[in-house]
Order: C-alpha cells, then sequence, then structure tokens
C-alpha cells in the first residue's frame, strides 16, 4: 500500500467521523490517465475534504503557509497534508509561478489527479470568484479532462475568530468534464485561456449553487483589508 493510501485508511473514516461528508459523482473521476479536479474555495482546510472524496489520489500544490506547525491544529493539518501526497510552493515573487507549473505539469505526465483551487485563494464571502487562466493553460497544454468539483460546508469548521472546530456537514459534488473543445490547441491564446476558464468556473457555480462574481478574489481581500467597500 502506498503511503497515500495508508494515510487515506486512517484519515477518511476519522475525518467522516469529526464532519459526516455527503459525496456525490465521484464517479466523473477518470479511473486512470491525468485529470485536473477543479475546485471552489472556502476554507484552508478543503484539500482535505477533497483528498477523503475522491477515488483516486489527488495531488494539491498548497501554499507554503498550510505547512507552518506553530499550532497544534496546525501542526495537525499540515501532517495530514503531507501524508495525503500534497506538495508546498513557495508564493513569494518571483518564487511561485514557474515552480507551480512545472509541478503541475509534471503531476498530470504522470498519469495523476491534480486538484487546483482557480480562484487562487479563499473566497472572502461565500460566493464564487473568478477564476485565474493558468488552470485552462494546463488543461489545453495537457489536452487532460478537467471535472468540477463544488465543495460546501467547510467555510463553517473554522470561521474568523474561531479556535475549536465545529463539526457541521461537509458536501462534495463532482460534475462531469467540462467540455474545452471548442479551445483546443489554444493554449497559448490569452482569449481562449480565459473563456475556457470561465466555462470551468460556470460549471463549477452550477454544482455549488454560488453567486458568480467576475471580479479575483485577491482584490477584494485587499479593499476589504484596506477598508473599501465590496463590489
Amino acid at each position: 500500500m502506498s503511503l497515500y493510501g495508508a494515510a487515506k485508511v486512517v484519515v477518511a473514516p476519522a475525518t467522516r467521523m469529526v464532519w459526516p461528508v455527503k459525496m456525490e459523482g465521484a464517479h466523473h473521476v477518470p479511473r486512470e490517465g491525468g485529470a485536473i479536479l477543479a475546485v471552489n474555495h472556502l476554507a484552508l482546510i478543503d484539500p482535505l475534504f477533497i483528498g477523503v472524496a475522491c477515488p483516486r489520489p489527488v495531488r494539491f500544490i498548497a501554499k507554503q503557509e498550510l505547512f507552518d506547525e506553530g499550532t497544534l491544529p496546525r501542526r495537525t493539518l499540515a501532517r495530514i497534508l503531507r501524508g495525503l501526497g500534497q506538495l508546498s510552493v513557495d508564493r513569494r515573487p518571483g518564487q511561485s509561478s514557474q515552480e507551480a507549473m512545472d509541478n503541475s505539469l509534471g503531476v498530470l505526465e504522470r498519469g495523476e489527479v491534480f486538484g487546483i483551487f482557480p480562484e487562487g485563494t479563499r473566497s472572502p464571502d461565500g460566493r464564487l470568484y473568478k477564476g485565474q487562466t493558468g488552470l485552462a493553460w494546463l488543461a489545453l497544454t495537457t489536452d487532460v479532462p478537467v471535472i468540477p468539483v463544488a465543495l460546501t460546508g467547510t467555510e463553517r469548521i473554522f470561521p474568523r475568530g474561531r479556535r475549536v472546530p465545529s463539526f457541521n456537514r461537509v458536501g462534495v459534488r463532482f460534475g462531469e468534464a467540462v467540455d474545452l473543445s471548442p479551445w483546443k490547441g489554444l493554449a497559448d491564446k490569452a482569449k481562449p485561456r480565459r473563456e475556457a476558464t470561465d466555462a470551468i468556473m460556470e460549471a463549477i457555480a452550477k454544482l455549488s449553487g454560488q453567486e458568480r462574481v467576475l471580479r479575483y478574489a485577491a482584490s477584494v481581500k485587499a479593499e476589504l483589508e484596506r477598508g473599501g467597500s465590496q463590489g
């Protein structure tokens, strides 16, 4: 049994015991070959539930801060993520983009499942924000299927200011692969990348029921931090 398999044998039942997980559509994940899971992002703990729900091992490239072991909850999360095979990336300027792309391509070229949060950061208010076009570049470059995935309930586990997790139900819904054939072979073109990414985000929204916002979540977060109004 692989390290991932061994970790999942322990982690999955424990996770379901603490947070009842309602899973739908896992049969949409291809049984073999490279594939991308495009997931909405509500909480730091999101990769855990994707790993539990997906029938195949999933590789996420998580920000390096997630592997900070400063507190007991963070140590626990970091060790679970490592056990489930997650990769860390340095998000400092000049460090993250090339490293993330190289790692992502490597995962897909090895025929593995790669998980990505196309919003780039957690939603500041539960709505679904504009997707970053690196997702479409990966999909169109590698010609692997993109499976939209919707998480619900994870944002209530550790709401702002809460140190002890709540134990609510979590939902994970996998959808049919998004048809990206209109943009096949156009990974190097900005407009097709944008259109393909928007098609994927629309598929996620249909699964999650979230309101879409045609702005980047990072921009809205920056405004909120400066005390500005949210559009």
